[in-house]
């Protein structure tokens, strides 16, 4: 599988760690940053995984920070991606499941690092149930014709 990776300072180590450990399983990965643990602004590495991931370019994107949730944000911005912050393995098999997330966001601060490889194995390895969850999905996209209920 082809897999973009980004993360800021606060999910350096651990995307360093996933890194290895997906080209050790076979993965093809690219590293789009940031290099360091200095601090930095997260959209400026994730927003380019994110796009790459929407043209195709990548199967999956990892997207990591302190605690995911900004990085799913600026990748959600970019149509085509769905962006699941997940904090255990239960959460990272229904985003897949039920909502094709075609990018995994964590947060280092939050997740023990013994559990991460664990949440990255689920997510990569667990497919797409399709059926009901195709229209739902689909109403996700800009320009859908259903409108969503306040």
């Amino acid at each position: 599988m082809r897999i973009a990776l980004a993360s800021d300072h606060a999910g350096f180590r651990y995307k360093e760690k996933i890194e290895s450990w997906l080209r050790e399983q076979g993965h093809e990965v690219k590293d789009f940053g940031t290099h360091s643990d200095e601090r930095c602004d997260y959209p400026d590495f994730v927003r380019p995984a994110a796009e790459a991931v929407a043209r195709g370019e990548f199967d999956r994107g990892i997207v990591l920070g302190g605690s995911g949730n900004g990085e799913a944000m600026a990748a959600n911005k970019v149509r085509g991606i769905r962006c699941a912050v997940a904090w255990n393995e239960e959460s990272a098999r229904l985003s897949r499941e039920h909502n094709d997330a075609n990018i995994l966001s964590l947060g280092e601060r939050l997740i023990p690092e013994e559990r991460v490889l664990d949440i990255v194995r689920v997510w990569l390895e667990t497919p797409f149930e399709g059926g009901r969850h195709i229209p739902r999905i689909q109403k996700l996209e800009p320009g859908s014709s259903e409108r969503v209920s306040q």
